[in-house]
């Protein structure tokens, strides 16, 4: 009986992939108990082939792969929750590694709490070319958001929400309050999200508990290229322009510009503490950080 499926979306990133897989076949919950679902998502790479591959030396294991051709992360992610068996869903990303207890850890809390809806586990940031100097505790989130709230289980505190790369829900939750919106989410190259955020608003609202598993560990990989500026800078201003999208389909776009005012202010003032602490790169990147998810909130001929 298949009690989780892990879902994992792909887009030409075959090598990442391969090293995700590597840490899913480890799992130590009985192979019998649980699949894999890879969504290709129009990789023009060698994904299937070298999935194929990966495959044939493990079946043992629920590996199966599926091609959504509709592009979109919440389109293939969503395909991956149809083709699913499991009674239980988990989705990861393809470049991340998972610890051997994942998927028993979720299986675990859905069985011993029913009213758990969703949950979401612990997220390490790995730098393998080393940990950029300007990157602190706020630069750090839109490019890994890691979260460590303790080592028990407990409810998410209000206002926090799984890591897209590492949570997982019912299906029948799903059922019931439906999947990712199309509209959000990354595509291709284009950085825009808010589909975790959008999801997790809808279970919220409906008064649904989330969990957090400190057991279910992901290590979220981070390459040189996604420390560049030009990468923090156009991902922090797609950032922008999904609260943008999100505050306007609540009507809540005036809400939306006065809470990024008061964060200016704060920004500042972190900004400062960083100068006076002598880590000037840290401040140059907070307040770019914070400029650039500004200029995506407000409608431009780029955004």
């Amino acid at each position: 009986m298949i009690r989780l499926s892990l879902i994992i979306a792909t887009y030409n990133r075959s090598a990442a992939l391969i090293e995700a897989l590597r840490s899913v076949v480890r799992q130590d919950l009985p192979a019998d108990q649980w699949e894999c679902i890879v969504v290709n998502n129009n990789s023009q790479d060698d994904t299937l082939a070298r999935f194929e591959a990966f495959a044939a030396k493990h079946p043992q294991v629920n590996l199966r792969i599926v091609t959504e051709t509709k592009q979109g992360l919440s389109y293939a992610r969503n395909r991956g929750i149809e083709e699913s068996r499991g009674e239980y869903i988990a989705i990861i990303d393809d470049d991340e590694r998972i610890n051997e207890q994942f998927i028993s850890s979720y299986v675990d809390l859905f069985d011993r709490y029913p009213d758990a809806a969703s949950a979401g586990g612990a997220i390490i940031a790995e730098y393998p070319a080393g940990r950029p100097k300007w990157i602190s505790r706020y630069t750090e989130r839109p490019i890994a958001n890691p979260i460590d709230l303790g080592s028990q289980i407990r409810l998410f505190p209000a206002g926090r929400i799984p890591g897209g790369g590492n949570m997982a829900l019912r299906k029948s939750i799903i059922e019931q309050y439906g999947a990712f919106d199309p509209n959000l989410g990354r595509t291709g190259e284009n950085l825009i999200g808010g589909e975790e955020s959008d999801l997790f608003e809808r279970l919220n609202a409906a008064g649904t508990r989330c969990y957090y598993v400190p057991s279910a560990i992901m290590w979220h990989i981070i390459p040189p290229r996604k420390t560049t500026k030009e990468y923090f800078s156009n991902l922090c201003r797609q950032i922008g322009r999904t609260q943008r999208l999100r505050a306007a389909k609540r009507n809540r776009y005036p809400q939306l510009l006065l809470g990024e005012a008061v964060k200016w202010g704060a920004t500042l003032l972190l900004s400062l503490g960083f100068l006076l602490r002598l880590t000037p790169a840290k401040a140059r990147y907070l307040l770019l950080m914070r400029y650039q998810i500004t200029c995506g909130m407000i409608k431009t001929k780029r955004g």
